[in-house]
């Protein structure tokens, strides 16, 4: 049965394969014995191997060993998840903060601790499949808005007369490079009297000078508000939290099976999100090398005439038209010696290139990435 399946895949250029790397993660790595310049990771800020990280993780291995051996309610956590939970907390200007062992982990667990068959959830389209995911497993009703679209979540909302209503978005869309229009959303919570539950993975450590999306908008993280992040993505590290108010973390804490139920993260890979917090806390210089370096990709995209959507952020999807097209365009990149794997259904609809940039890319990567497009136009 799967071999035909399989082959039904290979055909329709859908097949995917796993490619690993004889490197450490960064802006170039290995595969086999070549070098390629890496334009395909989240690691953001360049945070993954960093010298002052890897001291920190060293010295928690020696201190606390490696496994945890335990779920948290059963021993396995150390002090240093306490510290990263109150480092977290802090960082998000919240009451509390709970670690999760990845972002996926968190939404399936927290939506449905959350939720109930009395609450109705409002999703944009685009959210993230964890999001999707956990939206499943509540047993709340999940009503789907268009993305972004804030007139068709209006709609929903007035006629839907549920006594509870949370609305859940990503901050940034992981696929589109865009940002959920939290202004908005924010003022229809207040008017209608809904939770505000965002996914900040890819908002964390790259808006509000690294403080994530409210602070990006100026949002005071209220009360009626539950914020995911993940540690995995600009931070370099692994793992992922929830912050808000400490009667809603108590409450999860109590509720969520994801949570309950895992060995918790090692605390060596603690102590790597704790000094990660403490490097983009005292050096905004990284974040602003970020984002300078995705405003001249961005530039330079744009001056050859290649079409990236509606990116706002360091992911940089490049539209290709066609299965076909971005397949080839994937295999020309890589044939140049950059890294930039074809995004294809059903993680997307469309497919397309999707060109992240990282604050330790430099002006040659850049330079070998748009040269390469431009051979590719002619």
């Amino acid at each position: 049965m799967f071999f035909e399946k399989l082959q039904i895949l290979k055909e329709k250029g859908l097949l995917r394969e796993i490619k690993d790397r004889l490197s450490p993660q960064g802006p170039r790595v290995k595969f086999g014995k070549k070098e390629y310049i890496n334009f395909s990771s989240n690691d953001y800020l360049g945070l993954s191997n960093h010298p002052y990280i890897i001291g920190r993780v060293k010295k928690a291995m020696d201190e606390y060993g490696h496994g945890s051996g335990a779920s948290r309610l059963l021993g396995g956590g150390s002090i240093l998840h306490k510290e990263l939970e109150d480092k977290v907390a802090q960082f998000k200007d919240t009451g509390s903060s709970l670690i999760f062992n990845s972002g996926y982990s968190a939404n399936t667990g927290i939506i449905p601790a959350i939720t109930d068959k009395d609450i109705v959830i409002f999703s944009d389209e685009l959210n993230h499949a964890s999001i999707i995911d956990g939206c499943r497993l509540s047993k709340a009703k999940t009503l789907i808005y268009r993305h972004k679209d804030l007139s068709h979540l209006r709609e929903l909302l007035r006629k839907n007369n549920a006594k509870r209503k949370i609305i859940v978005t990503d901050t940034v869309f992981s696929m589109e490079g865009d940002i959920a229009p939290l202004e908005g959303i924010f003022d229809i919570c207040k008017g209608y009297n809904a939770t505000l539950y965002i996914d900040d993975a890819h908002g964390t450590g790259v808006l509000g000078n690294g403080k994530g999306a409210l602070s990006h908008f100026n949002i005071k993280p209220e009360p009626w508000i539950i914020q995911m992040g993940t540690f995995s993505k600009a931070l370099g590290s692994f793992g992922a939290f929830v912050a808000g108010s400490s009667e809603v973390i108590e409450w999860i804490l109590n509720n969520a099976r994801s949570f309950i139920f895992s060995t918790t993260l090692p605390s060596c890979i603690v102590a790597a999100s704790i000094a990660a917090l403490d490097l983009i806390e005292k050096d905004s210089e990284l974040i602003k090398r970020l984002w300078a370096n995705r405003n001249e990709i961005v530039r330079l995209l744009r001056d050859i005439d290649y079409d990236i959507v509606e990116s706002e952020t360091p992911i940089i999807p490049i539209r290709t038209g066609t299965l076909e097209n971005t397949l080839k365009i994937s295999r020309y990149l890589y044939g140049r010696g950059v890294f930039a794997p074809a995004i294809r259904p059903p993680t997307v609809k469309e497919p397309r290139i999707r060109i992240t940039v990282t604050a330790s890319h430099t002006q040659v990567d850049i330079k070998r990435l748009i040269d390469a497009l431009k051979e590719l136009r002619k």
